[in-house]
């Protein structure tokens, strides 16, 4: 028998050159020029042109948000604040190719390709870093010995690239996560910015940046059509796979996180059971949940799915919501919770796109909302319910553990038009000396004063677009809108 063949010096030099054009044209390729950057750009670069601190910047966030896509404007961006186009390497680490080479014997591919020696300030990006092993290892090293050289990594598994980043780099890596689209940055990368429009209202006895819109009709064929697809940058500009996105969306998320990278991760031996629990959650985004009910619908034992909702929630596919008592009271053991799709597209690329007119569009709208609060660092929401009622959303004092405001989601106008609707949402305000609320509808938009309590009604598709536009402006340093 012959011996094994090596992959020729020459076919990894090939590959290494294809992946960098810009060596030869001095820009990157025309389909990622001609995308518009997503709103968190401004927020990624900084750390990128930070110099002084030696650290490299791991990009973290689920599949499909746009990573790939970021860093090609990323490689634009410091070629066009005059940076050597040379001096610029991009690695896709998922290509078989690289597989069983070290991130330092790639770096030094790239000077030799490249003819430079280390001296030089260099940037050197590795994508979907994951599927190397001990990654953090390997980078924590390259920190170490290459001052010169700025080094910018990105994965998809993002729960252990976030748990091996903690654990191995600290003071040697800057994470950064890339969430889902907002709404706000859906309208912005379409091209609708000329919908909204800014204007001031009173909130709790102070005057705030509120926004509104030119025609909510409109904007709420938008809403529909962002929390069908507008989750994914590439899904919300593509007419095409909006057509199918179970093909471009469910494969990726289906096949490349449930069957591969959380079974890798985490030793998972019973794939299937994984993918079931994934499936009973996405089709009931929104819903309160118990592990009891988890059990029996998904075929799954209890502790089983313990473990399983944590490593769905680490993979930033869902977000656990947990609940509060009329009183603002934790629950000590929790059996009961809300779970949601930090990505409402995913409901849609899994099973089919929702209408508006459907039954359970009210949780997709309450989705979308939640999936705009995952956008703000630190911040908590919960769920009030008790023996006779419910509310959605409330924000507890970080300090005092008490209500400092509570929110009704709803696709309709009807409570609007009816006040003792809110009968649960009164009662929950009244307990808890709150004198302002805010109920969301369909396309109303009113101020209500009753018994001592003001109502403020907007429309779902204003509030979540309020909700995601002041987490990226907060993080921007820009003034804030209505804080809830």
């Amino acid at each position: 028998m012959g011996s094994l063949r090596k992959l020729p010096k020459a076919e990894i030099i090939s590959k290494i050159a294809f992946e960098n054009p810009w060596w030869k044209t001095g820009r990157i390729d025309d389909y990622f020029y001609a995308m518009k950057k997503r709103l968190y750009f401004d927020l990624f670069s900084p750390l990128v042109y930070e110099k002084s601190v030696k650290r490299a910047v791991v990009l973290m966030g689920p599949r499909r948000v746009g990573k790939t896509v970021l860093l090609f404007h990323l490689i634009q961006d410091l070629i066009d604040h005059g940076v050597s186009p040379k001096s610029i390497c991009y690695l896709s680490i998922e290509n078989p190719i690289y597989n069983g080479l070290s991130l330092e014997g790639l770096l030094h591919y790239f000077l030799e390709i490249t003819e430079q020696g280390i001296s030089e300030d260099l940037y050197l990006i590795f994508d979907e870093i994951q599927y190397l092993r001990d990654w953090e290892i390997h980078l924590k090293t390259l920190v170490d010995s290459y001052h010169k050289i700025k080094f910018i990594v990105s994965g998809s598994a993002a729960a252990a690239l976030k748990l091996k980043s903690t654990e191995s780099g600290a003071g040697r890596f800057t994470d950064f996560m890339l969430p889902p689209l907002t709404f706000h940055e859906y309208i912005d990368l379409k091209g609708l910015s000329e919908l909204i429009f800014m204007g001031k209202k009173e909130w709790n006895g102070q005057s705030k940046n509120y926004f509104q819109t030119t025609n909510i009709h409109e904007l709420n064929e938008h809403f529909v059509s962002y929390i069908n697809f507008g989750g994914y940058p590439e899904l919300s500009l593509s007419k095409e796979m909006q057509s199918d996105p179970g093909r471009y969306i469910k494969n990726d998320i289906i096949d490349k996180v449930l069957l591969r990278d959380l079974p890798s991760l985490y030793g998972i031996k019973d794939v299937q059971e994984l993918n079931s629990l994934f499936t009973t959650i996405a089709y009931n985004s929104g819903n309160e949940f118990s592990y009891e009910e988890l059990a029996v619908s998904s075929g799954v034992a209890k502790n089983t799915i313990k473990r399983y909702l944590e490593y769905l929630e680490a993979a930033f596919l869902i977000k656990v919501v947990n609940k509060i008592d009329q009183s603002a009271k934790k629950f000590k053991r929790a059996t009961n919770f809300k779970i949601y799709l930090t990505n409402p597209s995913l409901r849609g690329a899994l099973f089919s796109p929702i209408g508006k007119e459907e039954d359970f569009m009210g949780n997709m709208v309450e989705t979308a909302i939640f999936s705009q609060w995952g956008h703000n660092t630190g911040f908590i929401p919960y769920y009030a319910r008790w023996n006779k009622g419910e509310v959605d959303i409330v924000g507890l004092s970080s300090t005092r553990q008490k209500p400092i405001w509570a929110v009704e989601i709803k696709w309709s106008n009807r409570a609007a038009k009816n006040l003792t609707l809110l009968a649960n949402l009164t009662s929950f305000c009244k307990k808890n000396n709150l004198d302002s609320t805010l109920v969301t509808t369909l396309n109303m938009e009113e101020t209500k004063l009753n018994d001592g309590i003001t109502y403020h009604f907007t429309p779902s598709a204003l509030y979540c677009y309020t909700v995601g536009r002041n987490a990226v402006d907060a993080k921007l340093a820009l003034p804030m809108g209505i804080p809830h």
